[in-house]
């Protein structure tokens, strides 16, 4: 399979976000998401003149947690994906604000491998699963660790990761997504300021992307434009306001997103 690069994109002449086909250094214009049926609608706007957004308009959002052994710590390997949701308002453009909410206290940046599904699946084999896979994008699943484990012996933590992993703009996307790479042997890298926080190749994945998929299949149908955020490696820290993440997947690109406190 070739690869092939799509964006969904907006320009200052047109205000509605639309599909297209990154060719070069210009964007062919698509009449629907390229995992829906589409066609090139013969309208071009060079790349330099598009802003980007999250290349992505999910039914759904999935993630799933400690998927790499570098990210368990002292805890048990699982046995299967563990699956969360995540809500589509949480999703940020690239370039967009990471945006700390008032209230919390203990804000980590986490990259992962995003996958987004192009067609219907249920009960799915693995050979079905990986076939459903339309692409690949970066992602960034920001979590606050207070309200996802809370403090000591757990005192505080919330039931559910509903605003630990679900707050607004806690899933940054982008900056495209690609259709035809490896998504079994890609190297992610994390950056805070510049600095080199995570690197891993997505071949450290506990459960790849096709055994993710058949997994959560079995009993939730999956759709065209579902995202899955396949897990973190190593270990995360805090943010603040005035810091820059960048999460970069070889072949991807570089999704970077600012980090700045609530009201500003």
């Amino acid at each position: 399979m070739s690869i092939s690069h799509f964006a969904r994109y907006r320009t200052a002449h047109a205000g509605a976000p639309a599909w297209g086909l990154v060719d070069g250094e210009v964007i062919r214009q698509l009449s629907a998401a390229p995992y829906l049926e589409h066609q090139l609608t013969g309208h071009t706007v060079p790349l330099a003149q598009a802003t980007l957004l999250a290349p992505a308009e999910p039914p759904k959002i999935f993630a799933i947690g400690r998927n790499y052994k570098s990210h368990l710590g002292t805890r048990p390997q699982p046995t299967q994906p563990e699956v969360f949701y995540k809500p589509i308002t949480c999703l940020q453009d690239p370039g967009g604000p990471i945006v700390l909410p008032a209230n919390s206290t203990n804000v980590h940046y986490e990259g992962e491998l995003v996958l987004v599904i192009g067609r219907a699946l249920s009960h799915a084999s693995l050979e079905e699963a990986a076939a459903g896979i339309f692409g690949v994008t970066c992602g960034n699943d920001v979590s606050d660790r207070f309200w996802q484990n809370g403090g000591e012996g757990g005192a505080g933590k919330d039931l559910q990761w509903w605003r630990a992993k679900g707050a607004d703009t806690f899933g940054p996307c982008g900056p495209r997504l690609v259709r035809g790479l490896d998504y079994g042997n890609l190297r992610l890298t994390t950056r805070v300021n510049g600095e080199v926080v995570q690197q891993q190749t997505t071949a450290d994945l506990l459960f790849d992307s096709a055994t993710i998929v058949s997994y959560i299949s079995q009993n939730v149908r999956l759709q065209p434009g579902d995202l899955i955020y396949t897990g973190t490696p190593g270990t995360t820290k805090k943010l603040a306001p005035g810091d820059t993440v960048d999460v970069e997947i070889e072949g991807i690109g570089l999704l970077v997103n600012p980090v700045v406190a609530a009201g500003l």
